[in-house]
């Protein structure tokens, strides 16, 4: 298993963490400490760790995660790394 993390001010506040099949990445899970919920650190996550996604690989993205998979859903210029 592999993880994307979010640190703030250093510590972590959350992970998604993904699988690498082939030339597909699938998020499987993500979550965000409980005392950081509701202040879009979540978004935050996913936004960044697709951006990685984008920027340095060529892997078409499953969203296994139903959190990564709404986010997705809400934000149409990601969804283009699902049809990669």
């Amino acid at each position: 298993m592999n993880r994307f993390e979010l640190l703030v001010d250093g510590e972590s506040v959350g992970q998604t963490d993904y699988q690498i099949r082939d030339d597909t990445i699938v998020f499987i899970h993500t979550e965000i400490d409980p005392d950081r919920r509701e202040e879009g650190l979540g978004g935050e996550l996913v936004r960044g760790a697709l951006n990685l996604v984008r920027a340095e690989t060529d892997y078409r993205v499953v969203a296994r995660c139903p959190f990564t998979a709404a986010w997705i859903e809400e934000h149409p210029d990601y969804q283009d790394l699902l049809t990669r």
